[in-house]
C-alpha cells in the first residue's frame, strides 16, 4: 500500500475554492464545526483519503458492515458572493510526524491543482478550565489577514498559543504558505475536557460571517445543552464528595 491513497467518487469543477479543514483535535471543536457546516450546506462527498499513517483499524457501521478509517473531502458550489468550498474531515489525523507531513503534502498538492485560494483550519484552544462564553482565537499566514480577521471578531494574543499549532491545522497553513496559499486558523476556546459544541458554534459564527453564508445552529445548541447538563452533574458529584458529613450521620463508623 502506498503511504497515501486518494480515491475520487467525483472530480468536481471548482472556481477558486477555499478549503476548510476540521479533523479531530482538542474538544473536537474543528471536527464538529466542519461536519455541521457540511450538513447545513448539503455538501457532496467527492474523495476518500486512505493511509498507512492512520490507525490500523476499521470502524463498524450500525448495520454491521465495516469501514476502513479514512479522511473524506466534500464540496459545495458557492451562491452569489459566497465562494466554492471544499471540506477536509475524517476519523483521525496522522499518527506520526512523517504521517502528518505526508498527508498534508497530499492535500496541498491537490489544492494547487484546483486553484485553492485560501485555507481555513478549525480547532480548539484548550484552556484547562470550563469556558462559559468561548472566544475565537486566530493565527494567519500574513499580517494583512490578521487585520481582516480582527475585523471579523477573531482575537489575537501575543505569544498564544504558546506551544504553537500541532497537527493538520498548523501544517496546512505552514505548507500552504510555502506554495503561496494564504491561510487562517480559527480556534475556539474550550476546556479540552469534553467534546465542545458550544466552542464549535463560536467558531462557525465567525466563519459563516466571513464566508457570507447562513446556517441553522439548533443542532449544535442542543448538543451544547446536553454537555452543560453533564458538566453540572459532575460538579454536583464532586461537591458532594467534598462536603463534610452532616451531624446526624457522624455516628456511623
Amino acid at each position: 500500500m502506498d503511504d497515501v491513497i486518494v480515491t475520487f467518487v467525483e472530480e468536481p469543477e471548482l472556481n477558486s475554492p477555499i478549503l476548510i479543514e476540521g479533523l479531530p483535535g482538542v474538544g473536537n471543536v474543528g471536527k464538529l464545526a466542519a461536519e455541521h457546516l457540511i450538513d447545513e450546506l448539503k455538501a457532496q462527498k467527492f474523495a476518500d483519503i486512505f493511509s498507512k499513517h492512520f490507525p490500523p483499524q476499521v470502524l463498524v457501521n450500525d448495520d454491521g458492515t465495516i469501514k476502513l478509517v479514512n479522511n473524506e473531502m466534500f464540496y459545495v458550489k458557492g451562491k452569489g458572493k459566497s465562494p466554492d468550498i471544499v471540506f477536509l474531515v475524517g476519523d483521525y489525523q496522522g499518527l506520526t510526524p512523517e504521517g502528518q507531513y505526508n498527508l498534508t503534502d497530499t492535500v496541498i498538492a491537490w489544492c494547487l491543482s484546483v486553484g485553492v485560494t485560501r485555507i481555513y483550519t478549525l480547532g480548539g484552544y484548550g484552556l484547562g478550565k470550563m469556558v462559559k462564553e468561548p472566544k475565537v482565537m486566530g493565527a494567519t499566514t500574513t499580517s494583512e489577514l490578521v487585520e481582516e480577521m480582527k475585523e471579523a471578531g477573531v482575537s489575537f494574543k501575543k505569544g498564544e498559543p504558546g506551544s504553537g499549532i500541532v497537527g493538520a491545522s498548523g501544517l496546512l497553513l505552514g505548507l500552504g504558505r510555502l506554495v503561496g496559499i494564504e491561510g487562517v486558523c480559527l480556534m475556539g476556546e474550550t476546556s479540552g475536557y469534553f467534546v465542545d459544541p458550544k466552542s464549535a458554534q463560536a467558531v462557525l459564527t465567525v466563519l459563516t460571517n466571513i464566508l457570507g453564508v447562513k446556517i441553522d445552529f439548533a443542532e449544535l445548541e442542543s448538543k451544547a445543552e446536553q454537555v452543560e447538563k453533564l458538566t453540572s452533574q459532575i460538579k454536583e458529584m464532586e461537591q458532594s464528595l467534598q462536603d463534610p458529613p452532616s451531624d446526624d450521620l457522624q455516628y456511623i463508623g
